[in-house]
Formats: structure tokens, C-alpha cells, sequence
């Protein structure tokens, strides 16, 4: 059976794991797996001020020819096993779409599969607050637009962003946890319905033929306990003949895999 994993962090991830790349590859050999994309979190803009406390929301820009490196020494040393891309996991951060763009006009030949998330919301003209974050982090928003349904507005409207920006021919074709804003549902519980919102977001992914990113790790937060998007939206993205990439999204090796038993009868 076809197993491919398009979202996988790597010793690289400043608030991951250690695990080797080897440890990653052989788990996932383990598991079955033919395909994986390391998708560490691409630097951030160098004038961006990263809002969370250590600061360590991205990859250092000084490591990333390291990593890139590293991986294009694995991927060979692995090749008769099992097929390994280089990749990123790049944010879309409102306002700083130019800086987006000069970073893949630099690095996107290098690269064979990346993912377009959103991490960051900005708040107020240029300050930003890490959306999954924590609790914390996610009530901060809501006391600022005093609704949690603004917060979920906000959140899809920054994600349609990301979506219908252009950022040069290596934007990465694949949005990420598209439902990332739920990662904190039984803590913050819904009034409302947001299934509008998600169902404009697949709608924009399909007629932007891009694909979407499956993404098993919602179901291990303890506050979220879903895949990123639910099933019942990945069914929906599938009839819209939208390309389902899953991912495990895992930080360290032992996570490969997170939400794949789940979803796999849909994705295969």
C-alpha cells in the first residue's frame, strides 16, 4: 500500500525533537511508508519579530543550507529504500508577502515538496500573535476582537490569503491543518458554526489546484482531538477532486503515523 508523509519536522525544528533524520527515515520505513517530505519550518522573515517567548518558531536561516544539505546526502544513501524529499514548511504572514516571495525565489529550486501555512495572525498593524501557540495565546485574540467567531473569521480570512497571494513560481502548492484554529475547540468551545468558512477554504484550494495537507496531528492535542481538517471535510475536499496529502506533521519519530489509521480509508 502507498504510504506517503508530506509533513515531517526534523532535528532542524528549534521547538522539536533531536531525532536524527535516520531515526525519522527508519521509523517510517517501519511503518510502511514509500514516500516522506521533511518539511521543517522555513526561516522567518528577517524583519519579522517572532511573537512567541523563545523565539523559535522557525528554522535559523544559518542552518537551512546545513539542512538542505544533510537531506540531499540521505535521500541518496536511502534511495533503493524508500523516496525522500526536501522540503519546508513556509508561513504566510500577513504584510510580508515580498519578503515570502525573495525567500522562495532563493531557495524553491532546492526544494522538491513544500507546504503554505498559518501560524501567525496580525492582530493590529504589524503585531502578530502565534495562533496555536498556547491557551493563552488563543484567548489573547479572543479578548482583542472580543468574539471567538472573529477569531475564526480572522483565522480563514488570513488563510484565504495565503491561499490567493502571490508569492512567484516556488509558493508551495500545498496549505497546511487548514482547521489549525480549532486546535484549542474544548477549551474554547463553539456558538457558531464555521463550516462556511472551511468550506470557502476548500473551495479556494480547488480552484487554485492546489493540494491539501491531511494532517493527522489535531487528534493527539489534548484540546483538539480531531485531524486537521475532520474527516467530514476531507471527504468533501475529495469530491471536490482535491489532492489529499497526509501528514503526520510529526516533531519527533515516534510521532509518524499520528491520525493516519483514522483517515487512511479515504486518502488510499
Amino acid at each position: 500500500m502507498y504510504h506517503r508523509d508530506g509533513h515531517i519536522h526534523s532535528p532542524y525544528c528549534p521547538h522539536g525533537s533531536s531525532d536524527s533524520f535516520k531515526q525519522y527515515i527508519e521509523r517510517g520505513i517501519q511503518l510502511g511508508y514509500s514516500e516522506m517530505t521533511f518539511t521543517e519550518h522555513a526561516p522567518l522573515p528577517e524583519q519579522f519579530v517572532d511573537p512567541v517567548p523563545l523565539k523559535d518558531s522557525g528554522m535559523k536561516m544559518a542552518h537551512l543550507e546545513k539542512y538542505i544539505d544533510d537531506l540531499t546526502i540521505i535521500k541518496k544513501e536511502y534511495e533503493n529504500d524508500i523516496k525522500i524529499n526536501i522540503g519546508l514548511e513556509v508561513d504566510y504572514i500577513e504584510g510580508y508577502e515580498k519578503e515570502t516571495t525573495d525567500f522562495l525565489h532563493e531557495w524553491g529550486d532546492m526544494l522538491d515538496d513544500s507546504i503554505l501555512s498559518v501560524h501567525f495572525i496580525q492582530y493590529s498593524p504589524g503585531n502578530y500573535i502565534c495562533l496555536d501557540y498556547s491557551p493563552d495565546s488563543f484567548k489573547y485574540l479572543i479578548d482583542h476582537y472580543s468574539s471567538l467567531e472573529t477569531v475564526y473569521q480572522r483565522y480563514f480570512d488570513t488563510l484565504n490569503l495565503s491561499i490567493t497571494s502571490e508569492l512567484g513560481p516556488f509558493k508551495p502548492k500545498r496549505i497546511g491543518h487548514i482547521t489549525l484554529v480549532r486546535k484549542f475547540q474544548e477549551l474554547f468551545p463553539r456558538t457558531f458554526e464555521d463550516n462556511v468558512y472551511i468550506q470557502k477554504i476548500l473551495k479556494d484550494i480547488k480552484n487554485h489546484n492546489y493540494s491539501l495537507d491531511v494532517n493527522g496531528a489535531g487528534l493527539i492535542k489534548p484540546h483538539c482531538k480531531e485531524i486537521y481538517p475532520p474527516l467530514l471535510y476531507i471527504h468533501e475536499a475529495r469530491k471536490l477532486g482535491i489532492p489529499l496529502i497526509y501528514g503526520s506533521d510529526a516533531h519527533a519519530a515516534k510521532q509518524l503515523g499520528q491520525g493516519l489509521a483514522e483517515c487512511k480509508h479515504i486518502l488510499y
